[in-house]
């Protein structure tokens, strides 16, 4: 698992089984890195995003913040393995969405290869309801 991942794709299943959203659209972007000393950093980002007109990170519109929060995530951290689980955990020291800061987050692991799967442990809320997520990455490479 060490090293650097590329997302491939990140679904969400509502648990009232309405359909499958895909919050950052079908095609997002994203990396997330684990250290051999335990840290990890996950950026994850819809395609495409808007800049802001005044080409200045504190000088934007509310719509512009509002754009840039909800395609956007990003968290670092501490990380723990538990191969008997098969489950991984993500301390967020540092979170964009400051409700994750300071929290320990169980995540689902697979690995097959190249092909790193990470899912929720828990339902989480987004958009208004409470899903499922599942998230799978490829194996990054320096050219790529």
């Amino acid at each position: 698992m060490i090293g650097a991942w590329k997302l491939a794709s990140y679904v969400e299943k509502p648990v009232d089984g309405s359909p499958t959203t895909y919050p950052l659209g079908e095609n997002p972007k994203g990396l997330i890195l684990y250290t051999p000393d335990g840290y990890m950093s996950a950026q994850l980002m819809a395609p495409d995003r808007a800049p802001f007109a005044s080409g200045d990170w504190f000088d934007g519109t509310t719509d512009e913040y509002r754009q840039e929060a909800s395609t956007y995530i990003a968290y670092s951290g501490a990380y723990y393995v538990d191969e008997d689980k098969q489950a991984l955990f993500h301390s967020m020291h540092v979170s964009l969405f400051p409700n994750w800061t300071g929290q320990t987050q169980q995540r689902i692991v697979s690995l097959e290869g190249n092909v790193l799967h990470l899912s929720s442990a828990e339902s989480i809320m987004s958009g208004g309801q409470e899903v499922m997520s599942y998230l799978e990455w490829r194996r990054a490479k320096a050219s790529s």
